[in-house]
């Protein structure tokens, strides 16, 4: 008896000098990337500045305008990417999750995207070539991240597990890759090195890509979107969110405060369909 109490206290002091932080398996974090449409295009209204407690952001870099820290966990209060990126589909995926999903589970949300990037840009091994291109308008949100989204993205990933267990990826992009019939493939890559640098299954972690702005809305990207319906024949675990009806801007690429409101929650819908927990579509 005496030498089972002695191996207890010698493994509890071991995992407590190792920095050893206890999982929450009940705290659901999810990976957004992307450009412009996951960044969040658009104005952040009155009925978006409160949230259940439930629903958090991890803060990918300093944000003293908003009082946040790289790395800290926040109230999901919008912006969810950088400091004064605007709403985007990830808040009303949150918000949506936590209404249906039971009282005890929190979700937290991760967002690394910008604006009119390629895909390319999170390609982690030849990023570096594609940012030598980049427009001199994009190099500094790619330097927020010091010169590596991917990289940040993995880094508060691996911060944000000894905290829950990631349960999906959620991805917007593609208006800058218009066409390219080559898009999934290399959208494969991506998702591929994720599972990998963060250690994760892939039959556990499903990835879920919005359509463009519909042709009914006038998007100029929205012959993208048959493309993008190949993304489970490259990627057996991925779901295409549409974006029809979703209400878009008069640039014709980006959705309004509202389309991002539909949108999300049907990232939502989606994802408790895909964990059991079935809704009717908003």
């Amino acid at each position: 008896m005496k030498l089972r109490l002695f191996f207890i206290v010698i493994v509890t002091v071991f995992l407590s000098g190792s920095g050893v932080v206890a999982q929450d398996q009940d705290f659901h974090i999810y990976l957004c990337f992307g450009q412009s449409n996951m960044e969040g295009a658009a104005r952040i209204e009155p009925q978006d500045t409160t949230v259940d407690s439930r629903f958090m952001v991890m803060a990918t870099l300093d944000c003293p305008n908003l009082g946040r820290v790289k790395g800290g966990w926040y109230p999901a209060i919008p912006p969810l990417c950088r400091c004064r990126t605007g709403l985007s589909p990830a808040d009303y995926f949150g918000r949506t999750m936590v209404e249906n999903l039971p009282e005890h589970i929190r979700v937290g949300i991760i967002n690394v995207s910008i604006g009119g990037c390629k895909i390319q840009l999170f390609d982690k091994d030849n990023y570096k070539e594609y940012v030598s291109t980049a427009p001199g308008w994009m190099i500094p949100m790619i330097n927020s991240y010091e010169g590596n989204p991917y990289a940040r993205l993995v880094e508060m990933a691996n911060l944000a597990r000894k905290d829950g267990v990631i349960k999906g990826i959620l991805m917007h992009q593609g208006e800058s890759d218009n066409g390219d019939t080559t898009w999934p493939g290399k959208v494969r890559l991506v998702y591929d090195n994720l599972l990998k640098d963060l250690d994760l299954q892939p039959e556990k972690v499903p990835l879920l890509a919005g359509e463009m702005v519909s042709a009914a809305e006038g998007g100029i990207c929205a012959g993208m979107n048959t493309i993008i319906a190949t993304l489970p024949q490259e990627i057996p675990n991925s779901y295409v969110i549409s974006s029809e009806g979703c209400p878009g801007t008069p640039d014709h690429l980006h959705f309004t405060s509202e389309g991002y409101r539909m949108l999300g929650r049907r990232y939502a819908a989606r994802m408790l369909d895909l964990l059991g927990y079935n809704i009717s579509e908003p």
